[in-house]
C-alpha cells in the first residue's frame, strides 16, 4: 500500500491494533452441541407424529409445523456461525501519529451518493460532506466525490454553497480540535462554550442553510444566487429536455486542492460533483451503478488507493476515524489480502428504547464480530474504507482495464481541471461506457442485487479477499433512522428482495458460498441471504395454533408430557441466548424487547411480502424498482416518535398480514383464557395458550392503533375494515376444516 510507512503492524515499543476472542466462546460452543440434540429431538417427534397422522387435516398441520421449525432450525444453525469465533479489535492511532509523517499517508477518496434533494435534503448530505472534509487528515491528500444519482441543480447548488463555508469552517475545527465536525451537530449541542467566532460562524452556516433550503422549497435557482459566470455555465447543463432519467454526464470541479486555500492558507480538500449520464433505454443498476462510475472517474483525476463510502446521512463522528484504518493497512501481515475495513452503522436520535429496533444491533454490531473471526465482515454499504485494488479482480489476479488510466496502479500527474483529465472522466461516466466490460461483474461494485452492499461484499470475499471489522468506542459514524413504520418495514422488503435475488443465482451462499469460502462463512451468509424465509414459521405460528385453539384442538404436547419441556427448553433457550448477546453488546431489557417483536412485526409484512413480490417477478408478474426510504421529518410523526408510539397512518397492504394475527391471537387467547377458567381442556391447550398470549403482548402497539387512537398515526380504517374481514372469513373456512374432520373420524 502505498505510503503504508510501517512493517508487521507494530513497532519496536507499542502495537498498532490488536485482538482478542470473546470470552463466552467456549461456552456458546457447548451450548450448540446441547441444543443441536434438542432440535434432532423434536425434529424426529415431527416426524413421528407424521407417520402416525390418521386424517388429512392432522398431515397438513403436523407437516406446517414441521416445516416451520425445520427453517427455524436452519437459521438457527446459520446463526451460530458468528458465535464459533467471534474477536473483539482495538487500534492505537496515537502510536501511528508518532512514528507516521503526514507526507507518508496514502491519498483518500470519499464516495457519498445522493438522488433526490426532496427525499434526501441537500442540507444533509452537505453536513456529511463537511464532517468528512474536516477530517484529520491531510487535506492534499483528500478528494470527496458527491454522486448525485437525480442529477439536480439543487443539489449542485447546495454543494458550491457548501464549499464557501468550508473556507471557514475546515481551519475552525483544526483550530478548535472538535469532535462534532458535522456543523449541525456541533451547533445544536450544548458542549461549546459562546464566543464571537463561534457567533460568527455560526451566522454564516444559517445564512447557508436559509439559502440552500429556500431554493429546495422552490424547486428552482433565482438569479439572485447565482453570482459568478463559472456558476451560471454549470447551471446552464440543466436545459429543457434533462431529466432525471435521461440527462447528458455532469462533473464540476468545485473544490481544487491545488488553487483553493482556506483563510488560514491551508489546502482545501477536493470537492467534485458528479451526476452520471442517464439513458431511457439503458440500465441504471441503481446505487452499484453510481459507485461504479465514481470508481472510474476518481481513478482518472486522484486515483487514490483508499475509498470510502459514505451513505449520504452518516456523518462523521470522529476525526480520526482515518487513521485507525491506517493502524491495518500498514500491517504487511494483512495487507496482501486485506480488501475494506467496515465500520458498525451506528445511529443518533433513536428513541429512548429504540421502539423499531433500527439501530439492528445485531446486524451492525454483534454479528460482525463473528464475522470478523472468520474472514471478515460483509459490506454494509456506508463506513468501509476500500483498497481500490480490491476492486479490480482477486488477491492473486486482477482483470484487464479497458484504459490505462482505470488501473489502480496508475499515477495522476495532471491538474483535475485540465481539459484532458475532464474529457476522459465524462467519457468514463457515459450511460454506455459498461457495455461488453467486466463492470459489475468480475470488477468494481457488482450488479445483480438490489442489496449490492452486501452482494458486493460477499463476491469479494468468495474470490479470496478479506474484511476487517473496526468497532471503536466513540461511534466513527452517526446517521439517521426511519421513524414511522412503513418507511422501517418498506427499506426492510427492498433489502430482502435483494437478497432473494443472491439466493436463487448461481452465487448462492449456501453452496457457492461455502465452497468458495468454507462452511461457516457460508452459513453466516446464508444467515442473511435467507432472511425472508423467517416468514414461514412466523407467519403459520401466528395463525395455526391459534385456530386450532378456537376450535378445541390440541396440536402441540400436554403440559404433563416430557414433550412439553423439550418446547419450553427450546423456546428458553433460544431467547436466553439472544437476550444475552444483546445485553453484552451494550443494549437494554426493553430494546431487545423491542427488537425481538420488531422481528415478529417484519416476519408478517416485509419478509412475507418481499418473498411474494420476488416469486412474482421471477414470473415476470411484477417488477420492482428501487425506492429510497425519506429522510424528511415531519413534526408529528417526530414528537410521536419520541414518545415511542408507533406510526402506522399509510394503508399499506403489509400491515393487513399484521393486523389480522393481532385480531385473531386476541380472540382466540380470550376465548382460551375463559376455556381455561370454567376448567375444560386447560391441560391439552396450555402451549396454544402460552403462544398466543406472547404474541398478543407483542401486538400491544397494534391494538392501540386500532381502537384507542385517533391521531393520524392510527391504523388507518382500510386497513382494520380489511383485517377484520379477512380473519372472520380464515376462522370460518378453518372452522370448517375442523368440523370436516371430526365427521370423518
Amino acid at each position: 500500500m502505498e505510503g503504508g510507512g510501517l512493517k508487521g503492524g507494530c513497532t519496536a515499543h507499542a502495537p498498532l491494533h490488536t485482538f482478542e476472542p470473546l470470552r463466552r466462546t467456549a461456552l456458546n460452543r457447548v451450548f450448540v452441541v446441547v441444543y443441536s440434540c434438542a432440535l434432532f429431538a423434536l425434529l424426529y417427534r415431527h416426524a413421528q407424529m407424521l407417520l402416525y397422522s390418521t386424517t388429512l387435516l392432522s398431515f397438513s398441520m403436523t407437516l406446517s409445523l414441521l416445516i416451520s421449525d425445520l427453517v427455524l432450525a436452519f437459521m438457527w444453525a446459520c446463526g451460530q456461525a458468528f458465535r464459533m469465533r467471534p474477536i473483539r479489535r482495538k487500534e492505537f492511532p496515537e502510536s501511528l501519529k508518532r512514528i507516521m509523517k503526514e507526507e507518508d499517508f496514502p491519498g483518500l477518496d470519499v464516495f457519498i451518493c445522493t438522488a433526490d434533494p426532496h427525499k434526501e435534503p441537500p442540507m444533509n448530505v452537505v453536513n456529511t460532506a463537511l464532517s468528512l472534509m474536516a477530517y484529520d487528515y491531510p487535506t492534499e491528500k483528500l478528494s470527496v466525490y458527491v454522486s448525485d444519482d437525480g442529477g439536480s441543480a439543487l443539489t449542485l447548488f447546495a454543494f458550491m454553497e457548501a464549499a464557501k463555508f468550508a473556507f471557514h469552517w475546515l481551519p475552525f475545527c483544526r483550530e478548535h480540535n472538535i469532535m462534532d465536525r458535522s456543523p449541525q451537530v456541533y451547533f445544536a449541542s450544548n458542549y461549546h462554550s459562546w464566543s464571537p467566532e463561534i457567533e460568527k460562524i455560526k451566522m454564516m452556516y444559517e445564512n447557508m442553510k436559509v439559502k440552500v433550503e429556500h431554493i429546495v422549497d422552490k424547486g428552482e435557482i433565482s438569479d439572485e444566487y447565482i453570482t459568478e459566470d463559472q456558476q451560471r455555465q454549470a447551471f446552464n447543463k440543466w436545459t429543457n429536455g434533462f431529466t432525471r432519467i435521461h440527462h447528458p454526464t455532469i462533473i464540476q470541479v468545485i473544490l481544487d486542492k491545488s488553487n483553493d486555500k482556506d483563510v488560514s492558507g491551508h489546502c482545501l480538500p477536493n470537492l467534485i460533483y458528479v451526476s452520471r449520464q442517464k439513458c431511457n433505454s439503458s440500465p441504471h443498476h441503481f446505487k452499484a451503478g453510481a459507485l461504479n462510475v465514481l470508481l472510474r472517474v476518481s481513478a482518472v483525476m486522484t486515483n487514490a488507493s483508499i475509498i470510502l463510502t459514505q451513505d449520504c446521512d452518516m456523518y462523521s463522528n470522529d476525526p480520526q476515524t482515518p487513521l485507525r484504518v491506517l493502524c491495518y493497512l500498514s500491517d504487511s501481515a494483512i495487507q496482501s489480502k486485506l480488501a475494506y475495513i467496515q465500520f458498525p452503522q451506528r445511529f443518533h436520535g433513536l428513541n429512548k428504547n429504540d421502539i423499531y429496533a433500527s439501530e439492528y444491533k445485531r446486524l451492525f454490531q454483534v454479528n460482525p464480530m463473528g464475522f470478523d473471526g472468520l474472514k471478515g465482515p460483509n459490506y454494509v454499504g456506508s463506513g468501509c474504507f476500500f483498497c481500490r485494488r480490491a476492486l479490480f479482480g482477486g488477491p492473486s489476479a486482477s482483470f484487464p482495464i479497458e484504459v490505462p488510466e482505470l488501473s489502480p496502479n496508475h499515477v495522476v500527474d495532471k491538474p483535475i481541471k485540465s481539459q484532458e483529465i475532464l474529457s476522459l472522466a465524462h467519457q468514463v461516466a457515459g450511460c454506455n461506457y459498461e457495455n461488453q466490460t467486466k463492470w459489475g461483474s468480475k470488477c468494481g461494485f457488482r450488479y445483480g442485487s438490489l442489496v449490492e452492499d452486501f452482494y458486493t461484499g460477499y463476491r469479494l470475499q468468495c474470490e479470496g479477499w478479506k474484511g476487517l471489522f473496526c468497532h471503536p468506542e466513540r461511534a466513527a459514524f452517526l446517521g439517521d433512522v426511519p421513524i414511522t413504520l412503513f418507511d422501517i418495514i418498506n427499506q426492510c422488503k427492498r433489502w430482502c428482495i435483494g437478497l432473494c435475488e443472491v439466493t436463487f443465482s448461481k452465487y448462492n451462499t449456501l453452496i457457492f458460498g461455502s465452497h468458495s469460502m468454507g462452511l461457516l462463512m457460508g452459513l453466516s451468509y446464508s444467515h442473511y441471504a435467507f432472511w425472508p424465509i423467517w416468514c414461514v414459521p412466523v407467519t403459520l405460528y401466528s395463525f395455526l395454533p391459534q385456530l386450532a385453539l378456537l376450535n378445541k384442538v390440541s396440536i402441540f404436547p400436554k403440559i404433563s408430557e416430557p414433550w412439553f419441556f423439550l418446547y419450553v427448553f427450546l423456546f428458553l433457550s433460544a431467547y436466553g441466548q439472544d437476550f444475552l448477546d444483546f445485553l453484552l453488546a451494550g443494549g437494554t431489557v426493553q430494546r431487545w424487547w423491542n427488537a425481538q417483536r420488531m422481528w415478529m412485526i417484519r416476519g408478517l409484512s416485509c419478509f412475507l411480502f418481499a418473498s411474494v413480490e420476488y416469486f412474482l417477478k421471477s414470473l415476470r408478474i411484477s417488477t420492482h424498482g428501487f425506492s429510497l426510504t425519506s429522510k424528511v421529518l415531519d413534526d408529528e410523526q417526530s414528537k410521536r416518535y419520541s414518545r415511542g408510539i408507533f406510526e402506522f397512518g399509510v394503508p399499506s397492504p403489509m400491515f393487513v398480514p399484521l393486523t389480522m394475527a393481532a385480531i385473531i391471537n386476541l380472540f382466540s387467547f380470550v376465548w382460551g383464557l375463559t376455556e381455561f377458567l370454567v376448567g375444560r381442556n386447560g391441560e391439552g391447550l396450555g402451549m396454544q395458550m402460552l403462544l398466543t398470549g406472547f404474541i398478543v403482548v407483542n401486538c400491544q402497539p397494534i391494538y392501540g392503533a386500532i381502537a384507542l387512537r385517533n391521531d393520524n398515526g392510527k391504523m388507518p380504517t382500510k386497513i382494520t375494515v380489511i383485517s377484520i374481514c379477512l380473519s372472520v372469513a380464515l376462522y370460518i373456512a378453518a372452522s370448517f376444516c375442523f368440523r370436516s374432520n371430526d365427521s370423518k373420524k
